[in-house]
């Protein structure tokens, strides 16, 4: 089954305001997890290291297990896939709040929600790019601006519900927030399908079973009795199942012999299901891996995968930490009007729909426009260990949020990259690794600190890697690429084409 031709508009537009709603709700909790963070330091009394494992594995789980969410969605369309995941995150946050130790919190919030968030962020992408195409990077904006939304909402939301109901409170309150993810999910209409175009049989395929075979109701006791002698001895001749003739004057052995001759059929084409099924699976497995290799063939693509480990070990800790480096460069909290994660959160909303806008533009290249961005916030995260007062922070801050902002053309580029036909495929494939760095980079930023007891090493090499990442897609993608392998391609002046004369 195919989908029909997006619609540009309509409903659309309805998916597009649920989806917003949906990781407004689901990801307000774990991009602002900073506020929670400094308190469980107080809490449970770990290292940082050690804490900072808890908000990246929200944020890294579910993009480790995009390849499963894109398969769930993919199996079971994004509105079952949404409803299922409304009660995981909304379960792991409520659990959250009894959280005996650190560790409790690794399976409760780092597990339950994170993977909540992977599943419900798959499910929004796919829906959205199925329903837009000229308006696809709007659209995207749009859906990943209710994440950035929610980051600074909850930022300040969570700080005021710990001031008043202390942690635990905080999370209860924000876990029944999370059911409102169900009300989202109920309106995600999937697109109408095309019907495939289906081979004519011949003839005797087209006839059903129960023309094939003889009726009792349609003939004589004696014509049915015929009919069995001559069905049996076929039968016989084939080696399937062999039985007496029944007696032509006993009805009730006729009927049993045809029950056992039913059940032989029924045992050979269980058996032909089965193999069918085992063989259908082992074809799709292998079509799987033949489509990811070729995938990896693509040097953008390539390119783009080692981009984004990159990018996620070096530019996610910021929104993780930034709160904690202010504390640890003596910040008074008087001068701290507004939450750095509040300021942060808002300008990657700003950034996620203005950025989105502009990849629309036909005269903008969407690749080198995510790669200036890349740039940008590599050397604002470079910049993070000179800034000493909160006025600088901030700045800083809301430079790293605009330009982390690329998320809403991340999806865009990586279409133009593969083809909307590969997009699921391929988008869990980077999902995975954008998992990877989420899940590495906040406790490799804990660990420097542990180590050097300061923030400026580990922020040097947070920097470095986006920027590794975005020089390395800038070279893929240079056009040079293209021409020189024009040049292959063209015919050597000397050569010459032979054509095979056609019999006569």
């Amino acid at each position: 089954m195919t989908h029909q031709k997006p619609p540009d508009g309509g409903w659309g537009w309805i998916i597009v305001l649920a989806s917003f709603f949906i990781q407004f709700l689901c990801y307000g909790s774990p991009l602002s997890v900073g506020v929670l963070y400094v308190e469980w330091l107080d809490v449970f009394d770990e290292g940082k290291g050690k804490t900072a494992w808890v908000g990246s594995l929200a944020a890294g789980v579910g993009l480790l297990a995009s390849p499963l969410c894109s398969a769930s969605v993919s199996s079971f369309g994004a509105r079952p896939v949404t409803i299922f995941s409304s009660f995981l995150v909304a379960g792991g946050l409520i659990i959250s709040s009894f959280a005996p130790n650190v560790y409790f919190l690794y399976f409760s919030y780092g597990f339950m929600v994170g993977f909540g968030c992977g599943l419900l962020y798959t499910a929004t992408v796919t829906i959205t790019c199925q329903y837009f195409e000229k308006r696809r990077g709007l659209a995207l904006g749009i859906v990943s601006t209710g994440s950035s939304v929610g980051t600074f909402v909850y930022a300040c939301l969570q700080k005021e519900l710990i001031s008043i109901y202390g942690i635990d409170g905080c999370l209860l309150i924000i876990g029944a927030l999370a059911l409102n993810i169900l009300a989202c999910g109920i309106v995600m209409r999937p697109l109408p399908q095309l019907p495939e175009a289906t081979e004519e049989k011949p003839c005797l395929q087209t006839v059903p079973d129960a023309y094939l075979i003889y009726h009792e109701k349609d003939k004589t006791q004696e014509e049915n009795i015929g009919m069995l002698e001559k069905e049996k001895s076929n039968e016989a001749n084939g080696n399937c199942c062999t039985q007496e003739e029944p007696p032509q004057s006993n009805n009730g052995i006729m009927v049993q012999f045809d029950t056992m001759k039913d059940k032989c059929k029924n045992k050979v084409k269980e058996k032909e299901n089965c193999k069918q099924l085992v063989k259908n699976k082992c074809h799709s497995y292998l079509d799987y891996w033949e489509d990811t290799i070729n995938l990896f063939k693509n040097k953008v693509f390539a390119a783009l995968f080692i981009n984004i480990l990159l990018f996620d070990i070096g530019g996610f800790p910021p929104s993780l930490l930034m709160e904690d480096v202010a504390k640890s460069a003596n910040i008074d909290k008087k001068d701290m009007i507004v939450p750095l994660v509040f300021i942060l959160g808002i300008m990657m909303a700003v950034g996620k729909l203005v950025l989105g806008i502009l990849a629309d533009f036909k005269w903008i290249n969407s690749l080198y426009l995510y790669v200036f961005t890349l740039i940008i916030a590599g050397l604002a995260v470079v910049a993070v260990p000179f800034a000493k007062t909160y006025a600088t922070l901030a700045i800083i801050s809301g430079t790293i949020g605009f330009f982390s902002g690329n998320w809403s053309i991340f999806p865009y580029v990586t279409t133009n990259t593969v083809g909307l036909d590969k997009l699921t495929h391929a988008y869990g494939i980077l999902m995975f690794f954008a998992g990877a760095g989420n899940c590495l980079g906040p406790p490799i930023v804990g660990w420097f600190f542990d180590w050097t007891e300061s923030y400026d090493i580990a922020f040097y090499f947070c920097g470095t890697c986006v920027i590794l990442g975005a020089l390395g897609m800038l070279l893929v993608a240079l056009p040079f690429w293209k021409d020189c392998k024009t040049k292959k391609l063209e015919p050597s002046p000397k050569s010459y084409s032979y054509k095979v004369a056609s019999a006569v």
